[in-house]
């Protein structure tokens, strides 16, 4: 089985042992977004066909971070997870990637913040707010913050409210995975929001499979301890899913 699920997604090297892999509940997990509510929609009609079929009214589902900047579409995106829950009766765990990091530095530093976050994305999440009028000056770009602060009503609470991480069983989630050379409860937040090299070459010793996104690949990465799910939505037009069960990884794609 895990053969085969390697072949067809490209990835090659020796099957991982799944044996270790144990969690109270199944659980999915989706990769980076950034501003793609069209593939957010067709993601979620995903999950829940496959979890219908599985007799998983309610699923869990964990979404990775990375949901604003470089799509048309951050505002619908966000919007949307935020009323999850209550539209489909999930258990939705929203994680904060280093581009809601970015979004939430602007919005308490326009000056300081707003170079990098504009070129990293930043300028499409303004537009799909539907705030223009970007300079760089630092009494303009005040306006753009606040403009866009009173625009996010609520949604601007519920970021701030993002959690780093989340864990169950063996398997821990965040943004950008986690360093191999320290314990999974002493993770820095500029780890788990930015990475480190480490992580894609040194697998982790302690037994604890981590799910990422953050680095782009053609492909889903299932590798030993490590599962990536960003396929890079933004410009494949793929968003990638997995599902986690005791010693059992499934890929979804929309």
């Amino acid at each position: 089985m895990i053969r085969s699920l390697l072949n067809k997604f490209g990835l090659s090297g020796p099957a991982p042992d799944l044996s270790e892999i144990w969690v109270d509940r199944a659980t999915y997990a989706v990769g980076d977004i950034h501003g793609r509510a069209d593939l957010l929609d067709a993601m979620i009609a995903r999950i829940s066909e496959d979890a219908a079929a599985t007799g998983d009214a309610a699923p869990r589902v964990v979404f990775m971070g990375d949901y604003v900047d470089r799509g048309d579409q951050s505002r619908q995106v966000l919007e949307r997870l935020m009323d999850l829950p209550r539209e489909t009766g999930w258990e939705v765990h929203c994680l904060r990637g280093n581009h809601e990091v970015m979004l939430a530095e602007f919005l308490a530093d326009p000056e300081r913040a707003a170079p990098r976050w504009f070129r990293n994305g930043g300028l499409e999440t303004l537009l799909s707010y539907q705030v223009g009028g970007v300079g760089s000056d630092p009494e303009t770009l005040r306006n753009v913050r606040d403009r866009l602060a009173e625009r996010m009503g609520p949604v601007r609470g519920w970021l701030d409210g993002l959690a780093a991480k989340y864990s169950t069983g063996s398997v821990f989630f965040a943004h950008a995975g986690a360093d191999p050379h320290q314990p999974i409860g002493a993770q820095s937040e500029q780890v788990l929001y930015w990475g480190v090299p480490a992580f894609l070459q040194i697998p982790r010793q302690d037994g604890v499979w981590v799910v990422y996104g953050h680095y782009i690949s053609d492909t889903p990465q299932l590798v030993p301890r490590r599962i990536g799910i960003d396929t890079g939505a933004v410009f494949s037009g793929q968003l990638t899913a997995v599902r986690i069960d005791d010693g059992e990884v499934r890929f979804l794609t929309a």
